[in-house]
């Protein structure tokens, strides 16, 4: 469920017309619904009441899906923590509230610096992602005399079943350790100094709409904990990871429901003593924002006609990279439909959002909405094509505000630097 409806024949994000924002602050713009973000997060930890421990599990926002400072404070004042994967998303978090405490360190490519910065932060838990991480981290504690709380991130071999450049739990994929040889590794890391083991992480992949898949794996994480105990590992956590997805096409089946998922956990952790930890991000976030483009024009086509918006695939780069799915609707439907090309401006074929879609037929002036662009959108964005960033506006109730602003094409050419033996060097003969 979001908060973008239709009243008086226009669509609105809460209590604010969407076609006010676009006249105030122009497009394309991205919009978050505040009371969206925090409704999903109330259903989540509703869904883990039936689980053992629930109520003192850790639910770590993954940050990447929106590191959006007015976002992140949201979510800090709703209690949730969060999943990062670099110092920046850390100091991030940090930045809009968050403690240290509730803040876990994922990724596989964490360097020393960015963990020392963890380490003097005082993080909840480091997620390992190879032996050889754990050596590096061994010598970074070290050396500042401090103990770093760790858990391997275990890749069971499991195909989660959703698009391949966002599943992470198969043996071919460069995530984690493999689950069956992890006993052997948590060995080793426990005789390095500066390592304080204290759980088992997984993470199978984003955008899961089967939850055999997450099931599976899950057994596999506990029949693991069993063997680490037994071998005299202290766990005593679990992360369990993110990926439930949600829906974007509404044709489709609806992906199951975070109470399903709940379910689920509860039987498949039932007896592990372990505090949960989850990583939820586009479903906390991603019906939570949408993406506003004006028509530029609608040109004629072979098949179907054009349309073209403001918003490139610069703005939001799901379609393009992942053959991503939104659901694109007018802001002021006049109430014709036809069946439409929705592209954008950049001079790529893949700048392509939507190909002979059926949709509410608009002409060139309309507002159009991208739905469910709260997640890994305007966090994807570059300046490709010398376009400045969106900008972002968050909304609650009747109120809203721009979050972060569109800095113009000047600020782009003020952030390079020529060279003064540029001047000196001679022109073609």
């Amino acid at each position: 469920m979001d908060h973008f409806d239709y009243r008086d024949g226009a669509m609105h994000a809460e209590d604010v017309p969407l076609d006010l924002i676009a006249e105030a602050v122009g497009t394309p713009v991205y919009v978050y619904s505040a009371a969206t973000m925090t409704r999903h997060v109330r259903v989540f930890r509703e869904a883990l009441a039936g689980v053992e421990g629930g109520s003192e599990a850790l639910v770590a926002f993954a940050v990447k899906a929106n590191p959006n400072a007015a976002v992140l404070s949201v979510l800090a004042r709703l209690g949730c923590g969060a999943d990062v994967v670099s110092g920046g998303e850390l100091q991030r978090a940090q930045a809009a509230g968050i403690p240290a405490d509730r803040i876990v360190f994922s990724g596989v490519g964490k360097t020393a610096d960015e963990m020392a910065l963890a380490l003097r932060e005082g993080i909840y838990q480091f997620n390992l992602e190879s032996e050889e991480e754990a050596r590096t981290l061994s010598a970074v504690a070290n050396a500042l005399g401090v103990a770093a709380p760790v858990a391997f991130r275990v890749n069971p071999d499991v195909d989660a079943g959703t698009h391949a450049k966002i599943s992470t739990g198969k043996s071919e994929n460069k995530f984690g350790i493999p689950c069956d040889t992890a006993p052997e590794a948590y060995a080793r890391a426990a005789a390095l100094p500066g390592l304080r083991i204290q759980g088992v992480a997984v993470h199978i992949g984003s955008q899961l709409t089967d939850l055999a898949p997450l099931d599976t794996a899950f057994a596999r994480v506990g029949q693991l904990i069993a063997r680490l105990r037994e071998a005299g590992h202290a766990i005593a956590t679990a992360d369990l990871g993110g990926g439930l997805g949600i829906p974007y096409d509404p044709a489709r089946p609806a992906p199951p429901t975070p109470a399903a998922y709940g379910a689920m956990v509860a039987k498949a952790t039932k007896g592990w003593n372990a505090r949960l930890i989850f990583e939820p991000g586009r479903l906390i976030v991603g019906n939570a924002g949408v993406l506003l483009t004006r028509v530029i024009r609608v040109k004629p086509g072979i098949e179907a006609p054009f349309v073209i918006v403001d918003a490139a695939m610069n703005d939001l780069m799901r379609p393009a990279l992942y053959d991503a799915w939104h659901d694109i609707r007018a802001v002021v439907p006049t109430g014709g439909r036809f069946t439409a090309n929705v592209v954008g401006p950049v001079c790529e074929t893949g700048d392509t959002f939507a190909t002979g879609r059926a949709m509410d037929e608009v002409n060139e002036g309309a507002l159009v909405a991208f739905m469910t662009a709260g997640a890994y959108a305007a966090t994807m964005a570059s300046t490709y094509n010398s376009r400045p960033l969106t900008p972002e506006v968050m909304v609650s109730g009747d109120r809203w505000a721009v979050v972060r602003p569109r800095l113009g094409v000047e600020a782009l050419i003020a952030a390079d630097r020529v060279p003064d033996w540029v001047n000196d060097m001679k022109g073609i003969e």
